[in-house]
């Protein structure tokens, strides 16, 4: 399916018009298809796996992500701020290889993935990748054997890996037309059992904790210098400069139009599809500009463009979510665990 395809499936799914109402019989299908699936685990029927810690799982139900992967940084700095060994396993969407492997300094996002590679540069947690979470899960503690608790980036619907904590994360498209793939973006049905909620819309509708999103105020290169984002307001006013914005993310118009709201002028947008390589020919002619990306691109972006700013996103999430989390992964850790998670009720943003 060609990009502009795609797209008129993607805005389909905000309401309940033509093209979803054809589709619905495929998604009537899918949904007997998953829901057997789903059946199979909890019937025992599929295995589901166990290991030596507890696990947290953060996903949606929503196709086109919905910003699980800052989710799983803020859970990851507020556990380790609480005393805790953490590790976190994912899938590695878009690499190309298919093998169980860590994540280092220098990994190059085709073998394990773009947001592996941040999750590890931005926490400095032991991070690995497997197409099967358990897997993945399995040679973290054989490599790591102290990590006391493990975060899953994504994986709500690996039912293959025992989760402790379940935590769903809906933006502000929320479920959309409410029907299931292909004729909306849901993955599975909602409302589902899930243990938290958190949601950048209509908290209410979601029936969790808010989370609100927003710019770093500053950018920053490859070689950690910074630039305040008020200073590049009047970049479009001196001669021979301009600001380029290119994002390869699920939803790269939510980063132009926040960037424009921090008043920056922005001579041309560049929206890639999500996981995009960038081997160049997207920023062709922007060799005399200032480009800017999200710092989930800039794993990529920099190994050509070491100049480009990457601004980082900062989460806003709601001190009850923290308490609601500690009291829930305490009722259900280890003791070691336990104990540090309820010695208080801090909360962290990333």
């Amino acid at each position: 399916m060609g990009p502009a395809m795609r797209q008129v499936l993607v805005d389909s799914w905000n309401r309940r018009g033509v093209l979803a109402l054809l589709l619905w019989p495929l998604s009537v299908l899918y949904g007997a298809i998953t829901g057997l699936r789903a059946y199979l685990y909890r019937s025992g029927l599929l295995a589901v796996h166990h290991v030596a810690v507890p696990v947290v799982v953060v996903g949606n139900v929503v196709a086109g992500g919905a910003g699980k992967t800052p989710v799983v940084m803020a859970l990851v700095q507020h556990l380790l701020l609480r005393g805790l060994n953490v590790g976190v396993v994912s899938r590695g969407y878009a690499r190309h290889g298919k093998d169980c492997r860590e994540v280092l300094t220098h990994s190059l996002a085709s073998d394990v993935g773009d947001e592996p590679i941040l999750i590890h540069r931005t926490t400095g947690v032991p991070v690995f990748v497997a197409v099967t979470r358990i897997d993945a899960a399995r040679a973290l503690l054989t490599r790591h054997p102290e990590v006391q608790i493990i975060v899953c980036d994504d994986g709500l619907q690996h039912y293959g890996l025992h989760r402790d904590v379940e935590i769903c994360v809906f933006d502000e498209r929320a479920t959309g037309n409410g029907f299931l793939l292909p004729a909306g973006p849901l993955r599975e049905p909602w409302p589902r059992p899930t243990d938290l909620v958190l949601c950048t819309g209509d908290v209410k509708a979601a029936q969790g904790f808010s989370l609100r999103r927003e710019l770093a105020s500053d950018a920053r290169r490859a070689d950690g210098t910074k630039v305040a984002l008020k200073d590049l307001r009047t970049v479009s006013d001196r001669p021979g400069n301009q600001l380029w914005a290119v994002a390869g993310i699920a939803r790269p118009e939510a980063f132009f139009a926040m960037l424009r709201a921090q008043g920056l002028s922005l001579a041309r947008t560049v929206a890639l599809s999500d996981h995009a390589e960038f081997n160049g020919y997207e920023w062709s002619g922007a060799s005399n500009s200032i480009l800017l990306c999200t710092e989930k691109d800039a794993v990529k972006l920099w190994r050509h463009r070491p100049d480009a700013l990457a601004v980082a996103l900062v989460l806003r999430i709601e001190p009850a979510f923290w308490e609601a989390f500690n009291k829930l992964l305490t009722a259900r850790a280890g003791a070691d665990a336990g104990a540090k998670l309820s010695s208080g009720n801090g909360h962290t943003t990333s």
